[in-house]
């Protein structure tokens, strides 16, 4: 059983279906919460959403049990956690494995080894466990994916701001920087053109805004630091493209050289957990197939 607890104060709204919504708990939660094992209590009494709260009443959340997707298969492979709460995991996710299933693809992504994961907690938890994807990579994208284990974490999570969640990668890209340009602000807009599932710099795109810094420099090539803004399909292989330094590796934005996916890992995440208000920074190293590339260029 999964219960949140909150008071109410003077600025809260005072009936208990707008007060829940405040608390960034969505409406599917809400509901499951009434009709599928769970409770609504105030002052440990059952009470319906347009009950009237008063300032310092206790309100407890049970969730009730989410809707299981029949079609969704848990997978045994491991999944490296990096960081585990009681409402949110930080996996360190390999390149070649899907972030959420596809209809080509369902039994391998990190959405199925999460659900592996959690098909070995005790059985009490399980009911209560259901991967949501905070945090989303390319599939030849590697590193650190967030995911919440019930819809209420990614409710409150997908409330952030980008100002305070911050996701940073390293880069390895072809090409060398000028002294002038070591760091920058790329703001260009990225959008559709055709049926592809390639992206373009287009003017009539969505609006996009990736900030770069070079830490170091080889011949013809450049390790960078960036940090997404938005979060636009195959942002940072754009962006980088359509400033003149395409990724190692990435055969759909660059061009053919000998490393086998694109050269990105998103090595920190940092953000308030929006249960307890506390900064958390993960960060780990590159895998061994970009610090092998970047040895020997």
């Amino acid at each position: 059983m999964k219960i949140f607890k909150f008071i109410v104060s003077e600025e809260d709204p005072k009936r208990l279906g707008p007060f829940l919504s405040k608390k960034k708990l969505s409406k599917q939660a809400i509901v499951n919460a009434k009709h599928n094992g769970g409770m609504l209590l105030v002052n440990h009494r059952r009470r319906f959403t347009n009950f009237t709260l008063k300032v310092g009443d206790e309100v407890l959340f049970v969730m009730g049990k989410e809707k299981v997707n029949n079609f969704l298969k848990a997978s045994n492979k491991p999944v490296k956690i990096v960081l585990e709460t009681d409402n949110y995991l930080v996996i360190n996710k390999p390149a070649a494995v899907l972030s959420i299933p596809s209809r080509y693809e369902d039994k391998d992504a990190v959405v199925n080894r999460v659900m592996g994961y959690f098909a070995k907690k005790k059985s009490s938890e399980q009911d209560f466990l259901k991967p949501h994807i905070v945090t989303r990579l390319d599939r030849d994208t590697s590193g650190l994916v967030l995911v919440g284990k019930n819809a209420v974490a990614h409710s409150k999570f997908s409330e952030l701001k980008k100002d305070v969640f911050i996701k940073e990668y390293h880069a390895i890209v072809h090409g060398n920087f000028n002294s002038e340009h070591q760091k920058g602000l790329i703001t260009a807009p990225i959008g559709k053109i055709d049926d592809s599932v390639k992206r373009y710099v287009t003017p009539n795109g969505q609006k996009a805004a990736t900030q770069y810094e070079v830490l170091a420099q080889k011949d013809d090539a450049s390790l960078v630091k960036l940090r997404l803004f938005t979060g636009r399909t195959h942002q940072i292989r754009v962006h980088m493209a359509h400033i003149g330094h395409p990724l190692f590796g990435d055969k759909l934005y660059g061009s053919v050289d000998n490393f086998t996916r694109q050269a990105l890992n998103c090595f920190h995440l940092s953000f308030p957990d929006p249960f307890t208000d506390e900064k958390v920074t993960v960060e780990i190293d590159d895998p061994e197939d970009m610090a092998h590339l970047w040895q020997n260029l």
